[in-house]
């Protein structure tokens, strides 16, 4: 073992006496591993209408009418909790919900003042800050999710304490999903961040080889520490967004 590979894994055995175990041979519930926030999802009911609709025509007696219901989806998404597998964007989704609490105040005092100028640019804040929530929520890619899915339960509820049968498992359909990401392309809305993008996925292709190659014969500690590599490189692929 090299000097550096020595030291992750004593790093990594020190967190994990910290890290709080899952529950003994429990799964994560589907709810946890599902990307989506209920009520940031039903806001778009009025999301829509308010920016396909009545914005472009200049309704402006509908862009009034829609603000009970604005309010109301904004005290619901105020109130939503992320799930799990979204843990680690706590921060970045309440700084967009503070951000979104705004636009629906500048939106409120358009409709009060019957500003229709007003209420033009604060519906399209509104959308935009919307849209902004939902980049909190939505992964870039449909096979990143997937991916992410299957990396929570093994990082969450398979490594701490290690269960090497579950976890064998899970990695075998990280792999078949890796092979899946390798072959997705990005949203032309991506298509500037391709080249950091590809980079990325490659390292973390890398990784998951290297966890595949592991946990056949090397021992719990050495697992550990690749599955640890390859959720930093996940986590980076995220960032490369």
């Amino acid at each position: 073992m090299t000097r550096s590979m020595a030291a992750l894994v004593t790093i990594i055995a020190c967190l994990r006496l910290v890290m709080p175990p899952a529950a003994f041979g429990q799964a994560p519930k589907d709810a946890e591993i599902k990307s989506e926030v209920p009520a940031f999802t039903a806001m778009h009911e009025i999301i829509y209408p308010l920016w396909h609709e009545a914005w472009p025509a200049k309704d402006y007696a509908a862009l009034a009418a829609f603000l009970p219901k604005i309010e109301k989806h904004m005290e619901a998404v105020s109130r939503a909790a992320l799930p799990g597998i979204l843990r680690d964007k706590v921060a970045a989704w309440d700084t967009a919900v503070a951000d979104l609490k705004k636009s629906v105040a500048a939106y409120k005092a358009a409709v009060d003042a019957k500003d229709n100028d007003a209420l033009l640019n604060a519906a399209e804040a509104l959308h935009t800050k919307y849209e902004a929530l939902g980049t909190v929520v939505r992964p870039v890619l449909n096979e990143m999710a997937d991916f992410h899915a299957s990396l929570y339960t093994l990082y969450h509820y398979q490594l701490n304490p290690f269960n090497r049968v579950a976890a064998a498992d899970t990695i075998k359909a990280l792999k078949t999903k890796m092979d899946a990401l390798n072959r997705a392309v990005l949203p032309d809305r991506s298509k500037a961040r391709s080249d950091a993008f590809a980079a990325q996925r490659a390292r973390l292709s890398k990784a998951v080889d290297a966890v595949v190659a592991a946990v056949d014969r090397a021992e719990d500690s050495r697992v550990a520490a690749a599955i640890e590599l390859m959720h930093i490189e996940y986590e980076k692929l995220e960032q490369s967004f």
